[in-house]
């Protein structure tokens, strides 16, 4: 695997780093963009990466604003900025439009988790982009009122202390129950995996676990209540292939009844090409858990699948988002 690195500058003059992950032999036979989580980085990913080049696929992931390399200073990690939500999901779309000119009529496939499978799931509500395929791993679908909840104390803190203040009552409100069902624990983040060395790993990164602003929070959640709503998510292109995959014991996706529930909601929209699969006692980062090497060997399975069939369609028949 080859790694090279470049920045892009946004709408709002943000410079945005972004991490490009190449086959050795330099023929790629398709595209995968990942979309990182909350309070981590793209570089993460560099060892899913090293399995997807391994199989010819080349990988970019840029890190959002507030995060990794994107951030302007470890001080500044979790703050995104104004109306981050929607700018993330931007940066998205021009990082897509910068691969496919690199890389003129590959696949192009869309993965994202947790925050980075949110962005995911409101950029198919927006962008009449060409892909053929989207992932969205440590998902979830609304948590219904909870979200005005939410958003109501994030409105009322940032009144007392601004949006750029760090808050631990959201953040307790946003993961203070992830670690409930894993008591007695070892560390406030064994939600995340079953492997102890990808927890320790994750707490000794300088980049992970910090507090989030009290505007990322707000802007999150209000992004969130926008992504749900029936009518943007009636613009989802119902041919595009979509794969979830989650741990059954992931407390974002509510130890699985969350993921059902978008996996239905899907159906119910008319999607065609759905596949799911839940992890037997898996937690959060499933690309990070003891079986990590079965989960990725069924990424994989799927992306061929996806890429052979994609390769089969005339020029100009891929799936336009907003069709």
């Amino acid at each position: 695997m080859r790694e090279t690195n470049f920045t892009f500058v946004d709408d709002d003059g943000e410079k945005i780093f972004v991490y490009k992950w190449s086959p050795e032999d330099n023929q790629p036979k398709a595209v995968v963009q990942i979309a990182h989580g909350l309070v981590e980085t793209a570089a993460r990913y560099r060892r899913v990466a090293e399995a997807l080049t391994a199989n010819g696929y080349l990988v970019y992931a840029n890190d959002h604003r507030g995060h990794g390399q994107t951030a302007r200073s470890l001080e500044a990690l979790g703050d995104w900025g104004e109306d981050g939500f929607n700018a993330s999901v931007q940066n998205l779309h021009h990082l897509a439009g910068i691969i496919k000119k690199e890389n003129p009529g590959l696949p192009l496939f869309l993965f994202g988790h947790s925050m980075g499978s949110f962005f995911v799931q409101n950029y198919l509500t927006k962008y009449p982009l060409d892909l053929q395929g989207v992932i969205l791993s440590g998902s979830n679908d609304s948590p219904g009122l909870a979200l005005n909840f939410g958003i109501a104390i994030a409105k009322r803190e940032m009144a007392k202390t601004g949006p750029g203040t760090r808050s631990p009552k959201l953040n307790k409100l946003a993961f203070g129950a992830y670690n409930k069902g894993f008591e007695p624990a070892r560390t406030p983040f064994d939600w995340l995996s079953r492997d102890e060395a990808e927890v320790d790993k994750y707490i000794n990164d300088p980049y992970c676990g910090g507090i989030a602003s009290v505007g990322l929070y707000y802007d999150l959640f209000r992004g969130l209540k926008e992504t749900y709503k029936q009518e943007n998510r009636q613009r989802i292109p119902r041919e595009l292939p979509v794969y979830i995959f989650s741990g059954s014991k992931d407390p974002v996706g509510m130890n699985g009844k969350g993921v059902r529930k978008l996996v239905r909601n899907y159906q119910r929209l008319g999607l065609k090409d759905l596949t799911y699969k839940l992890y037997q006692d898996g937690r959060h980062e499933m690309l990070n858990e003891i079986n990590r090497d079965e989960v990725t060997k069924d990424l994989l399975n799927w992306l061929d699948q996806q890429t052979a069939k994609a390769k089969r369609k005339p020029t100009g028949t891929g799936n336009t988002i907003g069709d």
